[in-house]
């Protein structure tokens, strides 16, 4: 029985201490929050200070950025607008040089094919007036042949 009397007590007296020492730890904190209450106060302060002086001191700053943004910008668009026309009147001569070849590939191949049919036409009636004046050619030598074999 002395045994569990002894880890009663101290483990009993642990718990006293834990709390005794929480309780003191609560007490410090809250005495260092009030101590360092002013300073915190002081900390914003000079932050909210230094973040208006920063305003302060970049607003012209930023002004000419802005400005020297926009001046720069028109001067890109008038310095390209030339560029620019320029490449369009390139386009616009290359279609009219294209067109116009196409054109006359077109009016070329035209004529081509008509002078192929006009060719093959006039070849067609050539073959078939020689077939026929051999045919009637063939038929003279054949009746001749058959009248002087009729007659020997």
């Amino acid at each position: 029985m002395g045994l569990s009397t002894f880890f009663k007590n101290l483990f009993g007296t642990a718990k006293e201490s834990a709390t005794e020492l929480a309780d003191q730890a609560e007490s410090t904190f809250e005495q260092a929050k009030e101590a360092a209450a002013p300073y915190l106060e002081k900390a914003e302060t000079f932050a909210e200070e230094t973040i208006g002086k920063v305003k302060e001191a970049s607003a012209p700053y930023l002004e000419k950025a802005e400005t020297f943004a926009g001046e720069t910008f028109e001067k890109v668009k008038e310095v390209s607008a030339p560029i620019l026309d320029s490449a369009e009147d390139y386009v616009n001569q290359a279609k009219d040089t294209v067109s116009e070849y196409a054109g006359k590939a077109s009016d070329a191949i035209e004529k081509a094919v008509d002078s192929v049919k006009e060719t093959a036409s006039t070849t067609a009636e050539t073959v078939t007036e020689e077939t026929k004046s051999l045919a009637a050619d063939a038929t003279d030598a054949v009746d001749e042949a058959s009248d002087k074999a009729l007659n020997k």
